[in-house]
C-alpha cells in the first residue's frame, strides 16, 4: 500500500450486523464508514451493498467489508458495479487469492460460516496482501465489460 490512510467502506444486512459492528472496532487504524444496516432486524442486503460498492467505485474509499449469511447476496449485488470485485471469502487462503491474483476490492464475508475470529483473520489477510500483478493484470483488465 502507499503512504495514504486506507479508507474501507462497510456494511451488512442482520445476518451479518454483529460481525460488521465486531470488525469496525477490530478496524479503529483505519478510517471506516458505516454504510448499515443498524441492527439485527431483517433488511435486504442490496440496499447496504450498492452503497458500499459505489463508494469504492467511485474512489471515495479504497475497499469496501460487505457481510450477509453467505456472502453470495452482498458479493453478486457488489460486483454489479463497473470496477468492483467482490471476493467471497470464508478462509484466508482465499482472502490471500482474491488479493493476488483478482485484485479484489471489496470482501464478502459470509458471516453465519465463519468464527469472529476467523473474520477478523480474513479481514487482516485481504487489507495487508498486495496484488501481484503481472500475469494476472491481463486477466483483472478483461473482467470489465
Amino acid at each position: 500500500m502507499s503512504d495514504t490512510k486506507i479508507k474501507i467502506a462497510i456494511g451488512a444486512d442482520h445476518a451479518g450486523f454483529e460481525y460488521k459492528e465486531i470488525l469496525k472496532y477490530f478496524l479503529q487504524d483505519y478510517e471506516v464508514k458505516d454504510f448499515g444496516t443498524y441492527s439485527e432486524n431483517s433488511v435486504d442486503y442490496p440496499d447496504f451493498a450498492h452503497p458500499v460498492a459505489a463508494a469504492v467505485e467511485n474512489g471515495e474509499f479504497t475497499y469496501g467489508i460487505l457481510l450477509c449469511g453467505s456472502a453470495n447476496g452482498v458479493a453478486i449485488t457488489a460486483n454489479k458495479h463497473q470496477h468492483i470485485r467482490a471476493g467471497l471469502c470464508w478462509e484466508n487462503e482465499v482472502a490471500a487469492l482474491v488479493r493476488k491474483h483478482n485484485n479484489a476490492n471489496v470482501l464478502c464475508i459470509p458471516a453465519r460460516f465463519v468464527s469472529e475470529e476467523l473474520a477478523k483473520e480474513i479481514t487482516t489477510t485481504f487489507l495487508n496482501t498486495e496484488f501481484e500483478g503481472g500475469r494476472h493484470q491481463n486477466r483483472v483488465e478483461k473482467i470489465s465489460c
